[in-house]
């Protein structure tokens, strides 16, 4: 998105963080405002924060999935393989 200073590297933003950011660049394309290679721009970075988003979603879900409750009736958590 020509000059928005934003890193392209979407890797170390929190969820929410990319959530808020994608959302932004949806409402800025459905105002149909920006020129062509903005709205490429931001078509391409909306691509990468929902591939991002829904890793950390995946994560997450695998992080839950794996909390039991143990012999004794504490909460035990296992490590989550997301391979």
């Amino acid at each position: 998105m020509g000059g928005s200073g934003k890193s392209s590297d979407v890797s170390s933003l929190s969820f929410e963080a990319a959530l808020s950011e994608l959302e932004k660049l949806v409402h800025k394309l459905e105002d149909g405002k920006a020129n062509l290679e903005d709205a490429i721009g931001a078509y391409e970075r909306g691509a990468k924060l929902k591939q991002h988003c829904e890793n950390k979603l995946k994560a997450a879900k695998a992080r839950v999935d794996k909390i039991s409750l143990g012999t004794g009736g504490g909460v035990k958590l296992e490590p989550a393989d997301l391979d």
